[in-house]
Formats: structure tokens, sequence, C-alpha cells
């Protein structure tokens, strides 16, 4: 349950932490997606703040040479500890170092995400189960890059893991967890080269103009 200011309800026990995945690769884009901007701020940032409404404690994880980049250096840092693995290597390494808090994890290369979509994500959430996380619109299975991961699902991270699996969604496929609808098709769209960008770029700063109204002359 949410208090008055939009965080999690203290009668909640259990510490509601945020995490902005944004150690990838990035190879298909060709530069750093956590730097991108389609709010007029990196997605790090743009992440961060959105978490930062919502939860007690916000890091990024990222890679440890990612630490002094712009967008990440005034943040607190989770740096992965299990190597080579994407998604799942922030998800575990920020449980291993905080494994008393449930985990709202928010990848940075998905720019519809906004304030109402996480808040629902908590609102519906089942601590009862591992994790909670959308359906996707595509293909109806777990959406695991935005979703709640609750302290004792890291044994399960974990044995998953050892039997090879690395895909978070894989994972979730296989795990008893809450899955809840999305309101809009487009909340979990994830952006992964130029063209794609691009192309989502310039749909967001007209709708900002709209919003707007148009310019004076």
């Amino acid at each position: 349950m949410l208090d008055q200011n939009g965080k999690e309800n203290s009668r909640n026990k259990t510490p509601l932490y945020g995490l902005v995945l944004a150690g990838g690769r990035s190879t298909r884009m060709k530069e750093d997606k956590s730097l991108l901007k389609y709010h007029g701020k990196s997605q790090t940032e743009h992440c961060f703040g959105l978490l930062s409404k919502l939860c007690e404690r916000v890091f990024v994880s990222n890679r440890k040479d990612q630490s002094e980049l712009p967008g990440h250096k005034a943040f607190p840092q989770i740096h992965d500890t299990f190597l080579n693995m994407g998604p799942l290597d922030g998800i575990l390494s920020a449980m291993a170092k905080y494994s008393h808090a449930a985990w709202l994890v928010l990848a940075c290369d998905l720019p519809f995400v906004d304030e109402n979509v996480l808040a629902a994500l908590i609102k519906k959430r089942d601590p009862l189960k591992i994790a909670t996380a959308y359906r996707s619109t595509n293909d109806d299975l777990p959406e695991p890059l935005c979703a709640i991961y609750e302290p004792r699902s890291i044994s399960s991270l974990l044995k998953f893991l050892t039997d090879g699996y690395t895909c978070p969604r894989k994972i979730l496929i296989n795990s008893d967890i809450h899955l809840i609808e999305q309101d809009r098709k487009v909340s979990l769209e994830n952006i992964n080269n130029p063209e794609e960008y691009q192309s989502v770029y310039d749909a967001l700063q007209s709708q900002t103009t709209n919003a707007n109204g148009p310019s004076e002359q």
C-alpha cells in the first residue's frame, strides 16, 4: 500500500528499493542506452527520478567502468558482480548487497514507463509471490525488467542460475509469480537501435509540443 507521499506504507515491514538497470553493453544501439535522452535528461537520471518518488532508496545498477559516466556518477551505484549475465547480473548483485529489501527494477531502455506504470505495479504487488510483473502485450509472457522481486526470490534466482538459466524472463515463466495487465500497449516497449530511438524520440517530442500548445511566433 502507498502512503500519502506515494511511497510504500511503513506498515509493510519489507522496504522497497529501486534499481535502474543501466549496465548493458548497448551493442545494437552503438552508444550507451543509459545516456540517451528522451525526456530532456539521460535515461539513468529520468528512471532514477521516477523510482525515487516511490521507493525508500534507489540505486543505479552498472558496470564498474561506467561509474564515472556523466549520467551515472551523481547517483548511488551497485556494480555488477555476477559477470556476463545481462540484466540478471544487476538484479542478483543488488539483492546480494541488500537482501532484506524487495526490489523494483526498471531497465533504462523503456522510455514509455512513467510514474503511473510504476505506481500501479506497486499497488497490485503480491508479496506472497516471489515477484510481481506485467504481462507482455505482445506474447502474454512476464516483463522481467519492470517488476518487483521479493527478498526470498534470491534463492530461486540462484537455483535457476545453477541450472543454467540466465534469462530473467525464462526464470519468471517457470516461477510462482503474480502477473498484472498493462493499461497501455506501449508502456513497456524497449528501444534497441538508432532507428527506433530516433522514431520514439521524435514521437515523444511531438507529444510534448502538442501538450504545451503551439509556440509563439
